[in-house]
């Protein structure tokens, strides 16, 4: 929903930065590389000892680059599947890092193995999210469903809870680390609900496309072959017939 709603805002916002960082060199692919291992950086040097606060800030500066490297190719007209695919890639590891860095706190210092679960559902839930719609795109459906908490949903929840969570241990706020789990439970559950949506398009797009278009048979692997007539079949099939 952020996604939708966000993204055309935050895109003119970074504008200007997109426009001068193409202007001293610095290319899309760089400033991918580089948010994202601030991304990472900021998740696993601060998450696991508890300061989520400090490693919210850090996270929060580098996380915009997703938006400002998407805004460089398009100005500068060098929009690229290698830059797309770099780009979702990349998106993965530094979610990986985020969730990871919680779930190690909680492994660790933090002494809720519960909450690690949960956190680990988080990391492999959006995962798993994301690959449903890439996967269904890439047998030809269109995977019309967004569903209810996409990746800017979970990341910017997360985030901003977890930083808030992070002001009891900083500032001495009390009582505010249960935001925290909160933020948990609740991107764990969107995801799940997510990810049902999709399957769910997924399953009715599918069907529709079998029906109007069904896949030829799966080729024999395998196993022994159906017994043919040898005057119509030779008796040595050809190399590329086997390896099929």
């Amino acid at each position: 929903m952020l996604n939708k709603y966000a993204r055309a805002i935050f895109t003119r916002v970074f504008a200007p930065i997109a426009a001068m960082l193409l202007r001293r060199g610095v290319s899309p692919d760089t400033v991918t590389f580089v948010g994202t291992l601030g991304v990472m950086a900021g998740a696993l040097a601060f998450f696991p000892l508890g300061e989520f606060f400090w490693g919210t800030i850090v996270i929060t500066l580098f996380v915009f680059s997703d938006l400002i490297d998407g805004t460089m190719a398009r100005q500068s007209g060098r929009s690229s599947r290698w830059g797309a695919f770099l780009d979702s890639t990349l998106d993965r590891a530094a979610d990986a890092a985020v969730f990871g860095g919680i779930a190690l706190w909680y492994a660790g210092d933090g002494d809720d193995l519960m909450m690690c679960a949960v956190a680990m559902f988080c990391l492999a839930g959006g995962q798993v999210v994301s690959y449903t719609k890439a996967r269904g795109e890439s047998i030809g459906l269109p995977v019309k469903v967004s569903g209810v908490m996409e990746r800017a949903d979970r990341l910017v929840l997360t985030l901003v809870l977890t930083g808030f969570a992070g002001m009891e241990r900083t500032f001495g706020i009390p009582h505010i680390d249960v935001l925290l789990p909160v933020a948990l439970w609740a991107v764990a559950a969107g995801s799940a609900i997510t990810l049902c949506q999709r399957m769910v398009t997924v399953h009715r797009e599918a069907a529709e496309k079998d029906a109007a278009d069904p896949l030829p048979p799966p080729a024999p692997r395998d196993g022994p072959r159906p017994e043919t007539d040898s005057a119509s079949e030779p008796e040595s099939a050809p190399a590329d017939q086997e390896r099929a």
